[in-house]
């Protein structure tokens, strides 16, 4: 009877009271970017909220690769962190935004947009909780989430997705293109934006 106990109290998932190393790695970190993340959105220094995006967007890889999903791990860093914010980093600097505190970064709508995240984030862990109610990542086990693993799952059941997504990436970037050569064709063709003729230039000296 003891014996049979043990082999079922071996066999029974892991519970919320036993924490392993990665799960209290995974809480700590989760903290951390829970942290940065609100610090991204109340600060009033552009500069540091993209800093302090990319501490964020960070700690997710490193719960990617606690979760041993080193391929979304990977992807997160080099779109997010190597391509997006560097993005967010050349337009700060190409636009001369202030390096100090901006004032004008506040709108007044703290108040509902803290409404509307609290109610998308019960909604996703709502969600999240819902679908792996009962599955749990087996760390020592066969690897699930490695490269080859995941591409042979992307490529093989979700192709068409996957090209639907690049199409939709493209179209952005085509459309960005335009509205940025309409808005300098319309800044060009203002009646102040006009040049200055040399004849004009002499007779203001």
């Amino acid at each position: 009877m003891n014996h049979a106990a043990a082999v079922s109290l071996a066999a029974a998932p892991p519970g919320f009271l036993s924490p392993t190393g990665v799960e209290i790695a995974f809480l700590l970190v989760g903290l951390v970017t829970l942290g940065a993340a609100l610090i991204t959105v109340t600060t009033r220094q552009l500069v540091h909220a993209a800093l302090w995006l990319v501490v964020a967007l960070g700690g997710l890889a490193v719960e990617y690769l606690l979760l041993t999903a080193e391929f979304i791990a990977w992807v997160q860093v080099l779109i997010y962190v190597g391509s997006v914010v560097v993005l967010l980093l050349f337009g700060l600097m190409l636009t001369r935004a202030p390096i100090g505190r901006s004032p004008d970064a506040d709108s007044g709508n703290r108040w509902a947009a803290l409404a509307v995240a609290t109610a998308a984030a019960a909604a996703l862990v709502w969600v999240v909780v819902d679908a792996f109610r009962a599955t749990w990542i087996d760390v020592d086990g066969p690897p699930a989430g490695t490269t080859r693993v995941t591409g042979q799952s992307l490529f093989q059941n979700w192709v068409l997705p996957f090209e639907a997504l690049s199409v939709l990436l493209l179209a952005a970037l085509v459309g960005a293109i335009v509205l940025s050569r309409k808005v300098k064709a319309d800044a060009s063709a203002a009646p102040g934006a006009t040049a200055d003729t040399p004849a004009e230039k002499e007779g203001a000296r």
